[in-house]
């Protein structure tokens, strides 16, 4: 599927930030439709289901959250909210609730087209699951249960692996503290964000992964952590 095939629903209450995403759009090659309000855009999205969808969290009679809840429903397809700096509280929440990436205001084009681009990789990645899951030299056998890189075997903890195989499975994708708590150490540890702390530093330890210009693990600030986007 091409740039040209995938209909993006833009759904924002501002006319500037509209014209402005619908001709950047228009001009990489995206088909698009646009809502005014969070009733509109749920509307338009059964109408014509979107392979993406771009969500503003501020908006007026219907509050970004409840859209992106009735969106999660039913739909699949990525969803990219937008939000303001002071939203880092509202930006976990839309994480957490399913959303696949956020951009904080003011973006650049470049920025939000490769943030779609890593987005749509993904939802079609997620389709086909291999029992092989690779990053340039990093490969994890799923099967065997092994991981290597550049074809020497590193040897993982449990749950060093559980945490690798969550982040390498969710690639591209910002993950919140609180989803790989729940994902890798169970419910009851929603809140321990040391241990977190901890366990990427010791994967980057045995990953070569330098934290300042990360290869393959990103800290998200205040949100979470997401893995190499390729």
């Amino acid at each position: 599927m091409n740039q040209g095939d995938h209909l993006v629903l833009i759904i924002d209450d501002e006319p500037p930030i509209r014209r402005f995403l619908r001709a950047s759009l228009a001009a990489a090659g995206y088909r698009v439709t646009e809502a005014e309000t969070g009733e509109e855009g749920l509307k338009l999205a059964a109408q014509q289901p979107p392979d993406l969808v771009i969500l503003d969290l501020g908006l007026p009679s219907m509050d970004g959250q409840d859209v992106l809840r009735g969106l999660r429903e039913w739909l699949s397809a990525p969803i990219l909210v937008l939000s303001a700096r002071d939203q880092e509280r509202q930006k976990i929440e839309a994480l957490d609730a399913g959303a696949d990436d956020y951009l904080t205001k003011p973006f650049s084009v470049g920025e939000l087209l490769a943030r779609m681009r890593t987005a749509l990789r993904h939802a079609h990645r997620t389709g086909a699951e291999s029992s092989v899951l690779a990053f340039g030299d990093l490969k994890a056998d799923l099967a065997a249960r092994q991981v290597t890189r550049g074809g020497v075997r590193l040897t993982l903890t449990p749950l060093e692996y559980k945490l690798l195989i969550t982040l390498m499975k969710h690639s591209g994708k910002v993950l919140t503290h609180r989803f790989l708590l729940r994902e890798v150490w169970g419910p009851h540890a929603s809140q321990e964000t040391h241990y977190l702390r901890v366990f990427v530093a010791g994967l980057r330890r045995k990953l070569g992964d330098d934290p300042a210009h990360s290869r393959f693990i990103a800290t998200e600030q205040g949100v979470g952590y997401r893995f190499a986007t390729d």
